[in-house]
This record gives C-alpha cells, structure tokens and sequence, in this order.
C-alpha cells in the first residue's frame, strides 16, 4: 500500500530517536509491533559515520520489514526507515530526505532534525518517540512536535539503559505518554489507530525556521536572525559565534554555519574541552620536569653544584604544579551530564503507569 501524504485524519508517521543502549530497545519494540501497523516507522539511532547493519537486526527482530533509508524514499505504512551512517534523516510530505548538514548536538544523524521534518510535514499526524540515550537530543524535537499537534511518546527512564534523553524530553514536554518498552507495541497501536480531529495547529515559526536552517534552505543567517541574538560563546565545531535560540521550546544555541547545542550538549561539550586543556597542561608539564631534571642531572656531573641546585628547586615547583592541576581534574570532577538523575518526572498518561522495569 503507498502512502497516502493527505487525507486519513490517524496518526501515521511515527519517528523515533534513540542513542546509548538504542539497538537492544529498537529490537525489542519493533519484535511486538503488528505487521499490519498502519503507520510508517523512521528511526535515528547516534552511529555517526560508522557502517550499520541495524536495519537488518529490526528485519530479524519483528514482522516489519527495515531499510536504510535513501533519499526520495515514498513513505509506505508498516515500512521502517533507518537513518544511513554520517547522515541527517528528513521528511517532507509523503519522501524522505538524507543531508550532510551540520551537526546537532555532536551528532549526524542526529534526532531533532527528524523529529522537526515531521512535524512541519504532518503536524498532528506524528509520533514522537524518544528512548534511552546520553544527554538531550530529541527534546528540542519532541517539544517541536508537540508544538504542531503531535503526540510525543518517551520510554519511562526506570526503563532506559540510559535514562538522561527520555528523562530531558519528559521534562520538557505538555503532555507525554510515558511507557516501558514492553508497554509502548500496545501503545503505539492505539494511537495510530484514534481518529484524529478536522482543525490542524499552524506550524510555529521557530519551527518553520529551524527546520530550513538544518536543510539549508534560504538565507541560514536572515533565519538565524529571526529566532536567535548573538551571545560571547563560541561554538565547539567550527569557532564560529554562537546564536542563542530562544524562540519555542529551551534555550538552545546555533551557529551561523548550522551546527545546533543544547545547553546540556554545550556544557558537556565544554566540560570535556576543559579537562582535555587540562591534561595537556600535566603533559606540558611532565616534559617541562623531563627536561629540568636532565639540566640539574648535567650540572652536578659538571661540578656546577649551585646551578644544579636552582634547577632541583625549579623540579619541585613543577611536580607541585602538576600534582595540583591532576588533583583538580581528578578529585572534584562534575556530575557527568550523561547521568541526569530522572527526578521531578511528569505523571505517566492514566493506562500507561510509571512502573519500575522487571
């Protein structure tokens, strides 16, 4: 059956990000969706640019048949759509789309992007579904969605392999169905099978906007401009400025070659350039020591005992430094960004309870 991209007020395209500890989740959901699921599926998964065989694991895993989606691909119902290696999954109405665009939150392909597409695209027609993963993409998408009408669908973090993604999108979201993996099959169902009401939402034009910025549509700095202000950060892929986002949804920054943060991925971003500074200064150091302790050593054999001396004071002062900044990176690290603890959750949606994994 080919997609039809009017008509049929059900939800019918059901997208879906995931990161850390995605395969095990992706296979366990798409082993108990029927096959007659009357939506199309679209995946991203954070592989980066390493080769995937994903598509084929989903085959294995369930009655839908998987691929790597290609550009051009016509949406069918009960067809799964996995975003290829080094590449942004879109959607226009009733296609999909594969960009080499900018990166967002570190990632290509990257979830908000996806999620974003669908939304303009189909509005109330789409299913968001964030599961477990590291840090926060998909938020920005998930609150994207919501924004035109969508449902949004996030994986009860108790659940998660790791909690932080779906513990983010519930915070940041109205109104989320909260369910386990062994609960969302029976859920999803139900909601593409609910007739959906005549009127539409407009698209916001944060949405609008973001969503030609990552395609490289129009005038990137005329949009940039629109939604965001200038801010003293730089960004951490390319040195350009950064645009803080404040149009819709959280705060968020972009810069004006495309490259998009959260403020959980930027902080995290920064946190790790700051600890990489910082042991290239022990390394800096270290040598520096090397080659001081070699001087002093030379001296004494060249009967220069009082120059060989003020280079062993010099030694001391360096170890002290270096024991210093490697204590500083050690002993009081920040809690990691990946392990945002899932408190201050929203209610789970009545029939979907917020239960413990077995």
């Amino acid at each position: 059956m080919v997609f039809d991209p009017h008509p049929k007020r059900r939800r019918d395209v059901v997208v879906i990000g995931a990161s850390a500890g995605g395969v095990m989740a992706l296979q366990q959901l798409v082993a108990q969706l029927p096959p007659d699921f009357p939506a199309a599926v679209l995946i991203v998964l954070h592989i980066g640019a390493r080769s995937s065989t994903l598509p084929t694991l989903l085959s294995n895993a369930g009655p839908l048949p998987a691929r790597a989606a290609r550009g051009g691909d016509r949406l069918v119902p009960g067809t799964i759509y996995v975003a290829p290696p080094d590449h942004h999954l879109v959607v226009a109405e009733g296609h999909t789309h594969l960009t080499h665009g900018p990166k967002e939150n570190h990632a290509r392909p990257a979830v908000d992007p996806l999620f974003r597409s669908a939304a303009v695209a189909y509005r109330d027609r789409v299913i968001a579904v964030v599961l477990t993963g590291y840090l926060d993409d998909g938020t920005t998408g998930a609150e994207a969605v919501e924004a035109c009408g969508g449902t949004v669908v996030v994986q009860n973090p108790l659940d998660a392999f790791a909690p932080s993604m779906p513990s983010s999108a519930l915070r940041a979201t109205r109104s989320p169905h909260i369910a386990t993996l062994a609960e969302m099959p029976g859920l999803l169902t139900q909601l593409t099978a609910e007739e959906l009401e005549p009127h539409r939402l407009p698209v916001p034009e944060w949405v609008k906007l973001e969503n030609a910025i990552c395609l490289l549509e129009g005038h990137p700095m005329k949009n940039l401009e629109e939604i965001a202000q200038p801010s003293p950060l730089t960004c951490p892929d390319c040195n350009g400025t950064l645009w803080r986002v404040l149009d819709g949804g959280r705060p968020r920054y972009r810069c004006h070659t495309g490259h998009a943060f959260s403020e959980l991925a930027l902080r995290d971003s920064q946190s790790k350039s700051t600890e990489e500074a910082l042991w290239k200064a022990v390394r800096s150091l270290q040598e520096e020591m090397m080659a001081v302790r070699e001087m002093a050593s030379t001296l004494r054999l060249m009967g220069r005992y009082d120059e060989a001396a003020q280079q062993e004071r010099l030694l001391a002062r360096l170890e002290d430094r270096a024991d210093r900044v490697r204590d500083l990176v050690q002993a009081d690290a920040p809690q990691s960004a990946h392990g945002v603890p899932p408190d201050d959750l929203p209610a789970a949606q009545p029939g979907f309870p917020d239960t413990p994994p077995h």
